[in-house]
């Protein structure tokens, strides 16, 4: 661990929570979507418990990281930002560290806008997604809760941005999920808005406010029972920064510490009736 990342732990930890003078002004949407969660990161120390949770371990898709749970090295709020670090570090039998926040047993969001700003890692092996998945997971097991990527990011493809939905019969495992990518300029040194829009028949996603891809509800001749289309009942956010994995590919051992910095995540409504 660098001298300077070293120095910048130390003085976090002797903060927790304290207010950050660089306030964000949030700005209404011009539509009738009203803001009804969000985090700013306008304080310093771990992720705010009232918002958020952790997954711990291993993770998924063969990944070599091991989560962790409110480790201030792995994630952490300063100057405005949320920041989710994976180090190259030996801990429960892994070579690296990362962080896996979600927002289960916290806040769930049945339709809606969803922003979130951010400035993604660069280097082979990160794999850093924005996404959500089903409530009742936990219930029915995955991949029939249902999943919603805004956001994904491989470190051996620069810049290419991936969006996608996966259900019990449409998924990457059958290889015929809703999906769409392409080359988004400068993400690893700019941050870019991350966006999408859920009503009961359509999900669109955005980047910098531009539409990106859009999915409808049953359209060419899918399934909208909920092995199709589970987009109809709670789901809960997540950021994470993976390592390596099926996807993620092989690791550069240059690039550590690599983060992810988010300047905030905003959920907005409309009334049920504008679904």
């Amino acid at each position: 661990m660098s001298l300077k990342y070293f120095l910048l732990l130390s003085s976090i930890s002797l903060l927790s929570f304290s207010s950050c003078s660089n306030k964000k002004k949030i700005k209404q949407p011009n539509n009738s979507y009203k803001l009804v969660w969000s985090d700013e990161f306008n304080y310093t120390g771990l992720p705010d418990t009232t918002k958020w949770n952790y997954d711990i371990g291993v993770g998924f898709n063969n990944e070599k990281q091991y989560y962790r749970k409110e480790s201030i090295e792995n994630s952490f709020v300063k100057d405005g930002l949320l920041h989710i670090v994976a180090l190259k570090k030996d801990f429960e039998n892994r070579h690296y560290t990362s962080a896996r926040l979600t927002t289960y047993g916290k806040y769930t969001l049945k339709y809606g806008k969803i922003e979130v700003k951010a400035k993604l890692p660069k280097g082979k092996g990160t794999w850093p997604a924005i996404w959500m998945l089903g409530k009742n997971r936990q219930i029915v097991g995955w991949p029939l809760c249902g999943e919603i990527d805004i956001m994904e990011h491989v470190g051996k493809d620069p810049n290419v941005i991936h969006v996608s939905l996966h259900t019990k019969f449409y998924n990457f495992w059958k290889k015929n999920q809703s999906t769409h990518f392409e080359k988004i300029s400068d993400v690893s040194n700019s941050f870019h808005l991350y966006g999408l829009e859920w009503t009961s028949k359509k999900i669109k996603f955005f980047i910098d406010n531009k539409l990106f891809y859009e999915v409808t509800k049953g359209e060419n001749g899918r399934i909208i029972t909920d092995e199709g289309w589970p987009f109809n009942k709670p789901f809960y956010l997540i950021l994470n920064l993976a390592i390596g994995g099926d996807w993620g590919g092989a690791i550069d051992n240059s690039i550590f510490p690599s983060e992810m910095q988010v300047d905030y995540v905003r959920v907005y409504q409309k009334s049920p009736n504008n679904f």
